[in-house]
């Protein structure tokens, strides 16, 4: 979406340079590009390389588990992630985005899932990696893994976490962040799950191009920030697209999480700030 491509169509140039400058104008001070195959692991780390500023993850999306045997030999694709990391001069700060996602199973089955979620934990334990983790709809099965690794990895953040009180419970208890973005605050129930987690496992983030802030939102009475928007066909380069996420919406998260957990933004903001540097940086 950031070269102007929606759904193979050509809408408007590429404007990276823009989203990036509106990111660091208002705030930002580092970004992780999230990889979710090989192939995007690399695109990923090259775009890491062009900016200090720039991170990013290297790992397989539930979603497209099925790369591994279909690449023909599924060892020699995990081992072309590890290299990936190994060859990442510092840039790659976790493994993923890795999981399971049930809601999606028209893309890979369960068993497929299961079978490279758990594959992926190893490149993790090798590279002393935290986890850039993904859940939706797992009956349970996401955290049995994770239980039965426990004590046996380092520790990562359960990202775009929708999923209730006592799930939440059950990660933090292991260790894990939970990552929130617009998706973890849509309906009330989301927003009292998100009242209960522990400010030093708490951690934001936007999940750009997607999980914008909509005004159907339970969270968006409590947005402060407004940004301009225009339609992608009428396309300025000093203007966001609507319906396409940024990293500056991160002001907006902050807004509606400080809100609801009644703190005040600076003091959230540094916490979530020291926690983010704590679980990715920190080596």
């Amino acid at each position: 979406m950031y070269e102007g491509l929606y759904r193979g169509s050509q809408k408007h140039q590429a404007d990276l340079k823009n989203v990036l400058e509106r990111a660091w104008s208002n705030g930002l001070d580092k970004i992780i590009i999230t990889g979710g195959s090989l192939e995007e692991s690399h695109s990923a780390h090259k775009l890491a390389l062009s900016d200090e500023r720039l991170f990013c993850t290297v790992g397989c999306h539930p979603t497209r588990c099925n790369e591994f045997e279909s690449s023909g030999n599924p060892d020699d694709y995990l081992e072309s992630l590890s290299k990936l990391i190994r060859s990442a001069h510092g840039k790659v700060v976790a493994v993923g985005e890795t999981g399971l996602d049930y809601d999606r199973l028209q893309f890979c089955s369960k068993e497929i899932q299961k079978k490279y979620f758990e594959i992926q934990l190893k490149l993790s334990k090798l590279h002393d990696l935290p986890l850039f983790l993904h859940n939706r709809n797992t009956g349970g099965d996401f955290l049995e893994i994770l239980q039965k690794h426990a004590g046996d990895l380092p520790k990562g953040v359960v990202h775009s976490f929708d999923g209730s009180l006592e799930e939440m419970e059950s990660l933090v208890n292991l260790g894990y962040y939970i990552g929130i973005n617009g998706c973890s605050l849509k309906t009330k129930e989301n927003l009292e799950v998100v009242k209960k987690i522990p400010e030093d496992k708490l951690l934001l983030e936007t999940d750009c191009p997607w999980c914008e802030v909509r005004p159907t939102h339970a969270g968006f009475p409590f947005v402060k920030t407004k940004f301009d928007a225009v339609k992608k066909e009428k396309w300025n380069p000093d203007l966001m697209v609507k319906s396409r996420n940024e990293p500056a919406t991160m002001t907006q998260i902050l807004e509606i999480v400080a809100a609801i957990r009644d703190e005040l933004e600076e003091k959230l903001c540094e916490i979530v700030y020291n926690n983010t540097i704590r679980l990715f940086f920190n080596k």
